[in-house]
């Protein structure tokens, strides 16, 4: 059985089909990847954030996206939240987003 990707909600969703062209492309190796191997791809393609968070870390000629997930029973891969990185260190309130979106799929709001 494969793992199925979903998004917490249409703007993450359009979010990240908003991102530039190389970054979304490197997004959507990455989620390829994801579905077919599990979500645990270690570096340089995601990442642990700690407490079962998750980061997809997309790169293009235009920049750096980021993308957290959690995973579900079922094989379920759930992108909470995502962002442009302008800085070297992921911005608290870009993490925090993620976090709350995390509490609230783990607790059965999704």
């Amino acid at each position: 059985m494969r793992y199925s990707i979903e998004f917490f909600n249409r703007a993450v969703e359009s979010d990240i089909f908003g991102w530039p062209r190389g970054i979304q492309a490197s997004f959507a190796r990455i989620a390829q990847r994801m579905e077919e191997s599990g979500p645990n791809l270690g570096l340089p393609y995601t990442r642990a954030m700690g407490e079962g968070l998750f980061e997809i870390r997309a790169r293009g000629e235009e920049g750096i996206g980021r993308a957290f997930f959690c995973t579900l029973i079922g094989k379920r891969i759930v992108i909470l939240h995502s962002f442009i990185k302008k800085t070297d260190k992921t911005p608290l309130r870009e993490l925090n987003a993620a976090r709350q979106r995390q509490r609230e799929v783990q607790h059965g709001k999704i």
